[in-house]
């Protein structure tokens, strides 16, 4: 599974203090289940731009780790349409990281943008365009056999095996003995 990730994902994972408690849970969704993560050139562009050269620097060590698209799809007719009322750099850049998704370069795409999510919406492909919480309860849902729960440890046995006569069971033996 190959899953883009939107410059806010990526700022919120790699950025000095942190924003999303839950974007380490997101990562290691994403490396449990073996998806490739995938970052826009554009978005390396964007956090490039940022005024602290020690926090670009810093930044751009980290977007090492992740899979850089190589080549831009060629923009759709259907993408280009929904772009037109792009007003600026950010609304642009966001119409070229949707095209990847509607070009199916990506599976699926995670922002917390809503404006790409309209968009992604309004090109008919919204449900490949997930936020960080939708996400976590789509894996969970289709992985319940990786989703550890807290519970107390409990053991299947006989009703004839449980040992009634200790005193946190005794209030059941007391209602069997009441009722008959």
């Amino acid at each position: 599974m190959r899953v883009l990730l939107d410059t806010n994902i990526l700022i919120h994972r790699e950025a000095a203090t942190v924003v999303r408690s839950d974007i380490g849970t997101l990562f290691q969704w994403l490396d449990r289940l073996h998806y490739e993560k995938r970052i826009h050139p554009v978005s390396a562009a964007e956090i490039a731009k940022h005024r602290d050269p020690r926090v670009r620097d810093t930044f751009k060590a980290k977007l090492s780790s992740y899979h850089e698209l190589k080549t831009i799809a060629a923009l759709a007719p259907e993408v280009v349409a929904v772009g037109a009322q792009d007003a600026t750099d950010n609304d642009r850049n966001d119409t070229l990281v949707i095209n990847e998704l509607f070009a199916g370069r990506v599976d699926f795409l995670i922002s917390e943008d809503r404006g790409i999510a309209h968009k992604a919406r309004r090109l008919g492909i919204g449900d490949r365009v997930l936020t960080i919480d939708a996400f976590l309860e789509k894996v969970t849902a289709e992985n319940p056999n990786l989703v550890h729960y807290k519970v107390l440890a409990v053991q299947k046995r006989l009703f004839g095996e449980v040992p009634l006569a200790q005193p946190f069971l005794a209030v059941f033996t007391d209602l069997s003995t009441r009722q008959s």
